[in-house]
C-alpha cells in the first residue's frame, strides 16, 4: 500500500485588486491643475477686458474734452478775427466818411451852368458814385432818420426845437448822416429833434378845446 504522498500546497489566490500605475494616479491631479489654470486664465482675460474698457472710456472722455476745447478755441479765434477785421474796417471808414460828407455837401450846393461846368459835374458825380459803390460792397449803408422816433443808440441829438409837423421826440432833420456797417452802428446820425407843438400850437389846442366845450354847452 502506497503511502499517501503529502498534499501539495494550494496555489496562492490571485489578488483581486489590480495595482494602479503612477501615471494613472497623477492624471486626476493634472486635470484639476489644468482646469484651475483655465479658470485663472479666463478670469485674467476678463479682468484685462474690464481694464481695457475702463481705459477706453477714459481716453474717449479725454478726447471729447480736447475736441470740445479745440472747437471753443476755434470759435473764439474766429470771433476775435472777425472783431479785429471790423475794427480795422471801422477805423478806415471813419477816416473816409468826412470825405463822403464833403461830396454830399458839394452835390447839394453845386448848380453847374455851361457845358464845361456840367462836364466837370458829371465827372464829380461819377467819382461820388464809385465811392458809394465801394462802401456798399464793404457792407456800409446810410441811415434814414427823418420822421423816425429818436433813438439814442442810433442818433445823436444836437438841437431841439418846437414843431407843429412832428410830435415830441421825433427826428425833424438830419444834420450829419449816420451809417451802419453790417447791422452795426458805424457812425451815429447827428439830428434835430422835435419838442412837440410850440406855444402857438398850444394856443390853438386850447382854443379848440374851448370851442368844443362851448358847443357841448349849447347842445
Amino acid at each position: 500500500m502506497n503511502e499517501d504522498s503529502p498534499a501539495s500546497p494550494a496555489p496562492e489566490q490571485a489578488s483581486i485588486d489590480t495595482p494602479i500605475s503612477m501615471e494613472e494616479q497623477t492624471l486626476p491631479a493634472a486635470e484639476a491643475t489644468a482646469e484651475n489654470e483655465s479658470v485663472a486664465a479666463k478670469e485674467s482675460v476678463e479682468a484685462d477686458l474690464v481694464r481695457l474698457r475702463q481705459e477706453n472710456e477714459a481716453l474717449r472722455g479725454q478726447y471729447m474734452r480736447i475736441a470740445a476745447d479745440f472747437d471753443n478755441f476755434r470759435k473764439r479765434q474766429q470771433r476775435e478775427t472777425e472783431d479785429l477785421r471790423l475794427q480795422l474796417i471801422c477805423s478806415t471808414l471813419s477816416e473816409i466818411l468826412p470825405v463822403v460828407d464833403n461830396f454830399e455837401r458839394a452835390r447839394q450846393q453845386l448848380n453847374p451852368e455851361g457845358e464845361e461846368a456840367q462836364g466837370l459835374h458829371r465827372s464829380y458825380q461819377g467819382l461820388y458814385k464809385q465811392l458809394v459803390d465801394v462802401m456798399k460792397q464793404l457792407g456800409v449803408s446810410p441811415m434814414r432818420v427823418e420822421g423816425e422816433a429818436f433813438n439814442p443808440s442810433l442818433h445823436e441829438a444836437v438841437l431841439n426845437e418846437p414843431s407843429d409837423k412832428y410830435s415830441e421826440d421825433v427826428v425833424i432833420e438830419e444834420l450829419q448822416r449816420g451809417y451802419h456797417l453790417d447791422g452795426r452802428v458805424l457812425r451815429h446820425a447827428m439830428v434835430k429833434v422835435s419838442m412837440g407843438p410850440g406855444p402857438s400850437g398850444e394856443t390853438n389846442d386850447s382854443n379848440s378845446d374851448s370851442a368844443t366845450a362851448e358847443g357841448e354847452g349849447n347842445n
